[in-house]
């Protein structure tokens, strides 16, 4: 049994803040955590998302606050403005009994005068993101150098999004005394690093998920030619007719496209990235949230840190590049004890990944036909009966009297019926055809074993023998934007890495060519030479290279 929250030995005003959200027993990353930190020790905690650690942290961190000093005694970092105002937001609810300490936001996109103002007031605790509260520390308006506490939250996450420069100035830039803590759903080589640097003999919790995904939810995917997903989208929509769901695609020109395309649909969508502006974002979120938008669309980042419970379905466009995003993906449906189901589109050259993931989850998902015009029509058929059904169990009004009079005119109570229907009810829709992809080595994308070019086909037993003896290496995998449409060959993307960043074949793995970019695997010693193409003009593009996932 883990702990009671009124077990703790923590402030009377939290453990009141606590009993009112009606929380009693702590979670099994509190559990652990929550003694750690409040002893002053250093803490590396592994957790996923949703288990509660926010309360982990925050909790300790109340306790190490003197609300007579003026001074930021407390710094949590996160990687996006979502994921800033949650963690914000649950300081609020157990501050709102101990008015004495102050917290305040900080995150880009919104504006300065209003932080400006609310630093002027000296918070005791300062929830930011990176590269907003270094921009503070330019100006000169926030000041660390008395920090106490500092905690990084979804430390992973800031490191695949470029912030890890930032993270090692705001470790040089607090005191050295501090107490450090990194929350994480994943443990990579760098959280290492820092440990060992920033860090005093850290203490490691790490919370095993009994299981990876959500028992309540269903797992079903379509395999679909790329070209075909937005017809697609459309036929799974009208199928399933849910209330409301996130669709997630890997980039934001997909979040925008696949937007765009069901608002000319006559769809309620609506799309949420990271180019948006906060009022933008604000204004999308508030919509889904009080349910007046059906469908938001979103990249990985952008969904960070949402809250939403009502979400009845999450559909992959295009399935993640990495295990543990579909795992956050998927999560968002089936909560609050409610059954939830995930969809995922699969094209050819990602049943690969397909793969990958079920090996992660240790599920395998459910393959479904894609559903014909005529079996989407008997399913909103059936709504349609279901809605009605419901309307007269539940109908307090009375039409008598225009009932009469249209009797009276000679309408028999068929004929009134009948127009009402048709009135309410869509005609039948004309889907646009969808051509399953055909099971064969030539739909997949052209791919290349090292310096061999074999863009027509491969031996499908030599390559599992050259897979086999590449899984020995540790190879990354990386992404560069040259692809078929570029005119880009494989055995030419080994030429560039030779001629422009001095790099031998001997150092690249598995090419695999798209029309618009290249999957790579690479060996981590030459990613160095790698990234030194990034800003490059070659074959007409500005190069721009991704380090995606360990292989």
């Amino acid at each position: 049994m883990n702990l009671l929250f009124n077990d703790l030995p923590i402030l009377e005003q939290t453990k009141q803040a606590i009993e009112q959200l009606g929380l009693v027993e702590t979670t099994s990353i509190q559990h652990y955590a929550i003694p750690k930190m409040l002893e002053g020790k250093d803490l590396i905690g592994q957790a996923q998302t949703g288990t509660g650690k926010t309360f982990a942290f925050a909790i300790p961190i109340l306790e190490k606050i003197n609300p007579e000093d003026p001074t930021i005694q407390a710094l949590v970092i996160c990687p996006t403005r979502e994921l800033t105002l949650q963690v914000y937001k649950e300081f609020v609810k157990l501050v709102k009994f101990n008015k004495s300490v102050r917290v305040t936001s900080i995150y880009g996109g919104e504006s300065y005068n209003k932080q400006f103002k609310a630093l002027a007031e000296n918070p005791h605790i300062v929830v930011a993101t990176p590269g907003r509260a270094i921009d503070h520390q330019d100006r000169g308006t926030i000041n660390f150098s008395h920090v106490k506490i500092l905690v990084m939250d979804e430390a992973d996450e800031m490191l695949k999004m470029g912030f890890q420069e930032d993270l090692e100035r705001l470790l040089i830039d607090t005191p050295k005394e501090r107490q450090t803590a990194l929350f994480s759903a994943t443990i990579p080589p760098f959280i290492k690093k820092v440990a060992e640097k920033y860090q005093h003999q850290p203490e490691v919790v790490k919370i095993e998920t009994p299981t990876l995904t959500v028992s309540k939810t269903e797992q079903i995917y379509y395999n679909v030619k790329k070209s075909d997903r937005d017809q697609l989208l459309i036929r799974v929509l009208d199928y399933y007719q849910v209330a409301s769901a996130i669709i997630f695609a890997n980039t934001k020109v997909d979040v925008d496209q696949v937007a765009d395309f069901l608002q000319k649909h006559g769809y309620e969508a609506d799309a949420i990235h990271g180019d948006l502006k906060q009022a933008q974002r604000d204004y999308v979120m508030g919509r889904f949230r009080q349910k007046k938008l059906k469908y938001l669309i979103a990249t990985d980042v952008a969904a960070r840190g949402l809250d939403i419970s009502h979400v009845d379905m999450v559909i992959n466009y295009e399935i993640p590049f990495e295990d543990e995003i579909y795992v956050h993906r998927i999560g968002r449906t089936g909560r609050a004890g409610k059954s939830g189901m995930s969809v995922s589109f699969v094209y050819p050259s990602m049943r690969g990944k397909l793969a990958m993931i079920e090996r992660f989850i240790k599920t395998k998902m459910i393959e479904k036909e894609i559903p014909t015009a005529d079996e989407i029509q008997t399913r909103v058929g059936q709504k349609n009966l279901k809605d009605i059904k419901h309307l007269i169990e539940e109908n307090q009004n009375d039409y008598r009297e225009m009932i009469e009079h249209l009797t009276e005119e000679g309408f028999d109570k068929d004929q009134i019926i009948a127009a009402l229907l048709t009135k309410v009810i869509a005609e039948n829709k004309v889907y646009e055809a969808i051509e399953a992809p055909q099971r064969k080595r030539h739909d997949e994308p052209t791919f290349d074993r090292k310096s061999k070019s074999n863009e027509r086909g491969f031996d499908k037993k030599s390559s599992d023998r050259q897979s086999d003896k590449k899984s020995n290496f540790n190879y990354k995998h990386a992404i560069i934007n040259l692809g078929k449409n570029d005119g880009l060959r494989p055995v030419q993307l080994l030429d560039i890495f030779r001629k422009q960043a001095d790099m031998f074949p001997k150092n690249v793995g598995d090419i695999m060519v798209y029309p618009k970019e290249t999957e790579f695997q690479i060996h981590p010693a030459a990613i160095k030479r790698l990234e030194e193409l990034n800003g490059k003009t070659i074959m007409g593009k500005v190069i721009k290279i991704s380090i995606i996932r360990n292989k």
